[in-house]
């Protein structure tokens, strides 16, 4: 590429998906991307605004403006050895980054790396969010490490470097750091990324909910109309700042000034509530930007639910907000609350909001929030803080888990999801947060489709990811609150024994044989009869909570006449209080107000720890209780690493793969997959093809006999009939017969196959789901198993734990121990085979995105071995795996 401006040239297209949204440290929005010509006049600006001290510190000396060539040079690049990158902020360059290939070095290919940051934009991290990304450039185009040339008095880049989480190298030459590192992402690298990531986004949603000023833009003095009711909420909930109303009609809004724009608002906005008309968001927009609001929530509809005009419009709602750093809640929200008494931010539609408490709650549905709220209100639940974020076109469940992991004032998360945003994300911030905080989700399934041969995939899929990441999974709103009443009041069961103690049999042989189905191990009921007392009731919880054999309690009230039951309430709260870490729930048959009568008041009379949850039925109790005790028992077990098994040649699978890809999705041969396969050490049982008998022959004469010979074609794959299939041929004859018969019927070559040991049948699937990326399958073989639905479903990638839970959790999975009911019925199976073998397709399908699809199956699981005997491979264009690369919003 010629080095001056007067050389004409054909500058490359810039990549596309280097176009990236990103966080700053203090939760802004920046947008970073390729610098192309068309930047020069905004580069020449942002580097005639650099101080001189700044201008020294990047380019070692005086440079007041820059050279026409210098400036064609910077803006004219080949996007491979020669990159560039800009930050921008609405119509401004905020930072540049470039670096170029050293190209007369030996050795490993490296490249000088360097950036500057405009100075009021300095100390919010743009710096690393530069570097992070200009490696991520790099490492496409096969360069493997940096070198920087920093004066050492450069404090603030030197410490840009040393919090990289690279490894850096250094050494000093007068006042110059000469510094080198290798770029290849590492586990302390992605740590640090992470956890940037974590404080970003968790500093993004605080701003929104803490703001120190709220406009509501559209506001009027009618609360049966949008901008009348969050106002009103506003104003009576006790927010600590100042509240404009904006009305373009009016000079006041219930008794407080209004103005016509916010623009015209003389005291800085942090948040914008925006109540107007879809059709006038754009002026609204450009007069938010223009006074530097920070966040928005756009209670608007008329947007992407309404069809592909309103998704345009949404789009471009997003992309205009974003570029001038700002976020979003909604369109279409119903609002978000903070009842810290420090903040008391009600700006919500909901007519009713429950009091302090602390429980996250965040959702998309606005009518479905706002009778969320009421529920919460009427079962005297307190939240923390609650998001409805309506089409959730910016801000999402993925950051506010980010949120309430870091907020000292929530202690249980709830959430009512439609969809994921980025699945990878959401399962990987969960598992990190259910560690601490206890996640009770609703998924609507909205987006989880079914896919063709599989029995109620959405159902079993969630519930089986959802329990992979901890998420305490419930099928309604009402068994939502049941397990948030147990997990805000009580501790977590240590343990699946339980007592059940009440004044009913047929109540207390309801709740045992209830407990009992969900999994959870209950005795004989302590029957304490019809006439017992309240002190009845004291001397029999008061024994259980103190059982070191019993780890849950619950606890049934029946009157057999109308009576008071308060002094049974008191009764059971002073028996439970002998034992503390023991979960004690209650069912009173005769007030569904009990509450009142268990509780222990905190702020705004909301529910506290050590309030006894109350149940309308002893099965609803025994439901929540055998989540939460799920729950409990997978936040005991340690966190097990991401399995890499021995034996992987990653770079020639690759190369397969670079060489079999096409634009189109489309199944390998099974050659082809046999081949991937094998880079995995994934061996299917060896086959040849055979396109004539004697062909069919001279393979079995050379794979050895006995042989199987089996006819090719989708719809002879996996026939439960097994007419495409001869198995156990001894001799050629046989294999030449078998050949002649199968080509017939199918048309297709023949696979002649060295038979396998004798097992059981089982296989493993993987797949796109559209809601949760790639998810691996595994059950056994058969029609009836097939009919049941009795497969399982784990996220990808795999731990060393979940590979071996993964094997253990079908139904029918006690059939590979030998052993069902306490009968032998066989040899138990080689599991950690299977174990190991799940392992390995987790890491191809891992480091392998074109992989959109695989089967391996049938395989024959014996006391030996798990041998595959046959495998597919469908490849596609790369899916968004933007998880696994520099930072950005998706």
């Amino acid at each position: 590429m010629p080095d001056s401006p007067g050389t004409p040239v054909n500058p490359p297209l810039p990549p596309q998906h280097w176009f990236a949204d990103v966080l700053a440290s203090d939760g802004g929005v920046v947008r970073l991307g390729p610098i192309t010509p068309e930047d020069a006049p905004a580069l020449e600006r942002f580097h005639s605004r650099l101080s001189d001290r700044t201008r020294y510190l990047r380019y070692f000396g005086p440079y007041p403006r820059m050279t026409p060539k210098d400036l064609w040079r910077t803006t004219h690049v080949d996007y491979h050895d020669r990159v560039g990158l800009v930050i921008e902020l609405g119509e401004d360059i905020i930072g540049v980054g470039r670096y170029e290939y050293l190209a007369e070095r030996t050795g490993p290919r490296a490249a000088e790396v360097a950036f500057v940051v405009a100075d009021e934009h300095q100390g919010r991290g743009l710096g690393s969010i530069l570097l992070e990304h200009l490696a991520g450039a790099a490492a496409e185009h096969d360069i493997e490490s940096f070198v920087a040339e920093v004066l050492a008095e450069n404090n603030g880049m030197v410490q840009v470097f040393r919090d990289a989480g690279y490894q850096v190298q250094r050494s000093r030459d007068g006042s110059v750091l000469h510094l080198e590192f290798d770029i290849d992402p590492s586990e302390a690298l992605q740590s640090v990324r992470d956890s940037r990531e974590r404080a970003s986004e968790a500093r993004s949603v605080g701003n929104l909910l803490a703001p120190k000023s709220v406009a509501v833009i559209g506001a009027t003095p009618s609360t049966s109309r949008v901008g009348g009711a969050v106002l009103a909420n506003l104003l009576s909930g006790a927010y600590q700042g100042p509240v404009f109303p904006v009305s373009r009609t009016r000079r006041a809004v219930r008794g407080v000034r209004a103005y016509p724009t916010v623009r015209e608002v003389p005291d800085e906005v942090d948040l914008a509530v925006i109540a107007v008309p879809a059709a006038e968001i754009g002026s609204v927009l450009d007069d938010c930007m223009a006074k530097g609001v920070k966040g928005l929530v756009v209670l608007t509809a008329g947007f992407s639910e309404t069809g592909p005009s309103g998704h345009t419009a949404e789009r471009e709602l997003l992309e205009a907000v974003r570029a001038h750093g700002m976020r979003v809640v909604g369109p279409s929200a119903l609002g978000i609350a903070n009842t810290d008494p420090e903040v008391a931010l009600n700006a919500t539609l909901a007519p009713v909001l429950p009091g302090r408490g602390r429980i996250g709650f965040f959702c998309q549905s606005g009518p479905l929030g706002a009778a969320i709220l009421g529920e919460a209100a009427a079962r005297q639940l307190g939240l923390s803080t609650f998001v409805s974020a309506g089409n959730r076109a910016d801000v999402s469940g993925n950051d506010l888990l980010q949120y309430w992991d870091s907020d000292p004032g929530t202690d249980v998360v709830l959430l009512y999801l439609e969809t994921f945003g980025n699945p990878r994300k959401f399962s990987r911030i969960a598992r990190r947060v259910a560690r601490t905080k206890p996640i009770v989700a609703v998924s609507s399934g909205r987006n989880v489709v079914r896919i063709e041969g599989e029995h109620d995939l959405d159902r079993s899929l969630v519930r089986n990811l959802f329990a992979q990441a901890g998420i305490i999974q419930v099928d309604s709103i009402t068994e939502l609150f049941d397990c948030a009443m147990l997990l805000a009041y009580q501790p977590l069961p240590a343990g699946p024994r339980l007592a059940v103690i009440g004044n009913s049999a047929a109540l207390n042989w309801l709740a045992v044989d209830a407990a009992r189905n969900e999994g959870l191990v209950a005795g004989d009921p302590t029957h304490l009869g019809p006439q017992a007392g309240p002190g009845d009731y004291l001397t029999a919880v008061a024994a259980a909570v103190t059982d070191t054999a019993v780890d849950a309690v619950i606890v049934i009230y029946s009157p057999p006449v109308p009576t008071a039951v308060a002094a049974f309430a008191e009764a059971i709260r002073a028996g439970a209080h002998t034992g503390p870490d023991t979960p004690v729930l209650t069912t009173f048959v005769a007030d569904q107000g009990m509450p009142n009568l268990l509780a222990t008041r905190g702020e705004g009379g909301m529910l506290e720890r050590g309030s006894i949850p109350s149940y309308g039925d002893p099965e609803r109790a025994a439901r929540a209780l055998a989540r939460v005790r799920r729950y409990a028992d997978w936040r005991t077990r340690p966190a097990s690493p991401i399995a890499r098994p021995g034996g992987v040649d990653t770079a020639r699978a690759r190369e397969l793969v670079a060489r079999w890809h096409a634009e189109a999705a489309h199944w390998l041969s099974d050659l082809e997959a046999a081949e991937l396969l094998g880079c995995y050490g994934i061996r299917v049982v060896e086959f040849r093809e055979a396109r004539d008998a004697d062909d069919a022959v001279a393979a079995a004469e050379e794979l050895g006999f006995p042989v199987a010979a089996k006819a090719t074609g989708e719809i002879w794959r996996n026939r439960p009939d097994l007419t495409g299939v001869r198995l156990d041929l001894w001799r050629p004859d046989e294999v030449r017969r078998a050949h002649t018969e199968l080509a017939e019927i199918s048309g297709n070559p023949v696979h002649i196959q060295r038979m396998a040991t004798k097992g059981l049948g089982c296989g493993f699937r993987v797949q796109d789901d559209p809601s949760f990326g790639s998810v691996i399958s595994f059950g056994l073989s058969g029609t009836i198993i097939d009919l049941l639905g009795d497969r399982v479903y784990r996220a990808l990638p795999l731990t060393e734990a979940e590979s071996a839970e993964l094997i253990d959790a079908p139904r029918a999975a006690p059939l590979l121990s030998g052993t069902v009911r306490g009968r032998d019925i066989g040899k138990p199976v080689d599991r950690a085979a299977l174990a190991e073998l799940a392992q390995r397709i987790s890491a191809l399908c891992d480091d392998l995105p074109e992989v959109r699809e695989l089967q391996c199956e049938p395989i024959m699981a014996s006391p030996d071995s798990a041998a595959v005997l046959y495998a597919r491979v469908r490849i596609g264009p790369e899916p968004n795996r933007f998880d696994i690369g520099p930072r950005r919003m998706v």
